[in-house]
């Protein structure tokens, strides 16, 4: 185990392999097995629906229903922490390769720019405070920042360079202890799952201690 042993490793966005058979582009198809409640059986079709996912078998037991999918390697990249979200826990979901189909076509994914620090040193609640508003956060007050550093996401397809390091002028009347009346959202813990359905051009940094995204 690298992590164990003390290793930092980086990573770029995983791809499919491709193949070309008679001419055409083929792609690797996995056959998905979902055992959910009956009553979240809609978001899921919906979402699996968007990654070109096609519904081959649908059952309902005891209020319980397993569907199964045929879905394209690539529609899978991400979706496990969504499902996770999505089935509030109480889904199960398989998947086993079933060989090579011709190339679907494009998944739309939703376009997200990265929240980027400019500085070096300790994120601010204050600061952090003040770029909350501007999109969702991957990290805390008190985490150790670097330039490059991707801390968040905007809604916007634009990159935003940012300082999460910047602290609130002091004066006479306005005292540092006034920072915890501040009222932070929890930031988005970074998986795994959760940081290949982000990234596209940053790379993934997998340390024993931490995952986080920085710009290549």
């Amino acid at each position: 185990n690298m992590r164990r042993e003390g290793y930092e490793v980086q990573v770029s966005q995983p791809k499919v392999i491709l193949k070309t058979i008679d001419n055409k582009i083929h792609e690797p198809f996995e056959e998905l097995t979902v055992d959910i409640p009956e009553r979240m059986s809609g978001i899921v079709i919906e979402k699996i629906s968007k990654r070109k996912g096609i519904m081959n078998e649908m059952k309902t037991t005891n209020a319980n229903t397993r569907i199964v999918f045929e879905i394209p390697t690539r529609g899978l990249l991400g979706f496990r922490t969504e499902f996770i979200v999505d089935t509030r826990g109480e889904g199960i979901m398989s998947s086993r390769v079933i060989g090579f189909r011709k190339h679907i076509g494009e998944i739309k994914r939703t376009e997200m720019g990265a929240m980027v620090s400019m500085a070096e040193g300790k994120a601010l609640g204050y600061a952090l405070y003040n770029l909350q508003d501007r999109g969702t956060l991957y990290i805390g007050p008190n985490t150790n920042v670097y330039k490059g550093m991707v801390i968040g996401n905007v809604s916007k397809g634009t990159d935003l360079e940012v300082n999460p390091t910047k602290g609130k002028q002091l004066t006479n009347m306005r005292a540092s202890g006034a920072d915890d009346s501040l009222n932070l959202t929890p930031p988005i813990k970074l998986t795994l799952e959760r940081a290949l359905e982000i990234m596209s051009d940053e790379l993934l940094e997998i340390t024993p201690k931490s995952i986080r995204l920085r710009k290549a």
